[in-house]
């Protein structure tokens, strides 16, 4: 007799919409990075983050390269990246060959934390060596504290760019996920809340940043009739096609959070018996999108826990490891107070999604709490 259906962590939610919108596309022609889709994408994308202007790419990581060049870093410099987040936000200060300094978390909305970042300020101020950036990333579908960030990096003329890969839709203090700093960054990967295939976008309210990305993401061709290049470009620009997808996904978009939403709601209720049960807060006026419903129980072991979730059919992952305890930016600039270091130590995702049911809400709740049960 089969066991339980298998249960992922965030698979692609697609359907009817996104179907119909690639076939159009597909009869239309249009397959290269080209045409009517990205337009109409980017305008949707500018106008749901609250931004004048929007260009679309191949990756998240990719706009992470463009935003930084856009903001003037360069090689030597030092960027200010959230510690507690996936690779690309550090990745993406070294493709321009500066260095990545990691920002610890605040301890209840795991976001960069504003205070530590204000204090490091100060002292590079002092000292006369001001990082060229700061990339504050919006973690696991929550907002970091936009305007507390947007006023310190003022102060000492710091460009802000936003990390907003998993906060499409989310909003704080009335300001949409993607719509602070001097720009924004998105992605579209496939387990993101909302996705083209793979795929990315940078969005600001400077219109000359968001051209010369575009320009950039072209391969830097000049307007003539034939290949001339006076800068080096990169292959970044996002296909019609993935465009198509993504637009069908914004029209459910709301759907999605809201179920998302429930689910969280369902996971707090159906863990609240486990001892030392912690998780993320939002922040003060927030609305997340509930990407990721991510859970930290002090003294329990994620290995475990993730072990025996997948030995029972359900799909899950450790919490993010902090940037400053990879092995690639080992010695890296770090400041902090071991706050991200000890989520990752007890922290674990959970399947979220509109894949997940109540009732499998209510079986996972029972695994982790077998998982986080004294050996017999």
């Amino acid at each position: 007799m089969a066991g339980p259906r298998r249960i992922l962590l965030s698979p692609p939610d697609v359907g009817a919409v996104e179907r119909q919108l690639l076939l159009d596309t597909f009869d239309s022609g249009w397959i290269a990075p080209a045409g009517p889709e990205l337009a109409a994408f980017e305008g949707e994308l500018a106008e749901l983050t609250g931004r004048a202007h929007a260009v679309v790419l191949s990756s998240g990581t990719a706009a992470l390269h463009l935003a930084l060049l856009g903001v003037g870093v360069q090689a030597g410099d030092d960027v200010l990246v959230s510690d507690l987040t996936f690779g690309a936000s550090a990745f993406a200060a070294t493709y321009v060959g500066a260095r990545p300094c990691f920002v610890d978390c605040d301890p209840l909305t795991w976001q960069i934390d504003s205070d530590l970042l204000a204090d490091e300020l100060a002292r590079r101020a002092n000292r006369g060596r001001l990082p060229a950036a700061v990339v504050a990333v919006d973690v696991y579908g929550a907002m970091a504290d936009g305007r507390a960030l947007a006023e310190v990096c003022a102060r000492y003329e710091v460009p802000l760019v936003e990390d907003a890969a998993e906060a499409l839709g989310a909003r704080r203090d009335g300001v949409p996920g993607g719509g602070y700093g001097r720009c924004a960054v998105l992605s579209f990967n496939g387990n993101k809340i909302v996705t083209t295939g793979g795929g990315g976008a940078l969005v600001s309210d400077d219109a000359e940043l968001v051209d010369r990305a575009r320009y950039r993401s072209t391969q830097a061709r000049q307007p003539v009739p034939w290949y001339e290049h006076r800068d080096i470009g990169f292959n970044y620009r996002m296909g019609s096609l993935n465009a198509a997808v993504g637009r069908g996904q914004l029209r459910t978009l709301g759907e999605r959070i809201a179920w998302r939403a429930h689910l969280r709601q369902a996971y707090e209720h159906g863990l609240r018996s486990i001892d030392r049960v912690r998780f993320q807060q939002p922040g003060t006026d927030s609305r997340p999108n509930h990407w990721l419903t991510t859970v930290a129980i002090d003294g329990a072991d994620p290995d475990r826990i993730v072990a025996h979730l997948e030995a029972n059919g359900v799909e899950s992952r450790h919490g993010f490891k902090p940037m400053s305890m990879q092995p690639v930016f080992a010695g890296a600039p770090t400041i902090g107070r071991g706050v991200g270091a000890q989520l990752f130590a007890t922290s674990v995702s959970l399947p979220t999604g509109r894949h997940v049911a109540e009732a499998d809400v209510a079986r996972i709740c029972d695994l982790v709490g077998q998982a986080c049960a004294p050996p017999a």
